[in-house]
């Protein structure tokens, strides 16, 4: 299965990618997430693998996340024209997903963040689930990508409500 959804944010690109990639900021935009704890590397890192695990209602997943590309690595003097990427895998128990997103300048206080994502799911009864609920998994990346437009603009912590 594989899906691509955007937002615009109303912020210049270099702000985004820092808010998007510091870890202090993730439970706040990110619905779920209980934990991301590097495993070896430094966060946001090309390589370094995470231990994640996210809780849905009841619903709770571990799963091992690596950076498979951070393009450039630094933004000092990169210019507006440079898509930023970060990709990433993600495996956990029956499941595979890699996580493709561009961050890219829009204008002097506008960003677009574009996120692909392709999953792939082990055993008949995985596959029949993410067949069924395709439209959901959109749904919930659409969401993140939400959260974070309101995180970012407005300072709106999911966990809270506000800031």
């Amino acid at each position: 299965m594989k899906y691509t959804v955007s937002i615009e944010i109303a912020l210049p690109r270099e702000e985004v990618v820092q808010l998007i990639s510091d870890p202090a900021h993730m439970p706040k935009w990110l619905r779920g997430l209980v934990l991301h704890e590097p495993l070896n590397g430094v966060h946001g890192r090309l390589g370094t693998t995470s231990h994640v695990v996210f809780q849905t209602g009841k619903q709770r997943m571990e799963a091992t996340e690596t950076i498979t590309r951070v393009d450039p690595e630094d933004l000092r003097g990169v210019p507006s024209s440079v898509t930023v990427h970060y990709d990433r895998e993600i495996a956990g128990k029956g499941m595979w997903q890699a996580q493709r997103d561009r961050i890219i300048d829009a204008g002097p206080d506008t960003t677009v963040w574009e996120s692909e994502s392709e999953f792939r799911f082990d055993g008949l009864m995985m596959r029949l689930v993410a067949l069924l609920m395709r439209g959901s998994f959109r749904k919930q990346s659409r969401q993140h990508m939400q959260d974070f437009k309101a995180f970012a603009e407005h300072g709106t912590d999911v966990r809270q409500g506000s800031n």
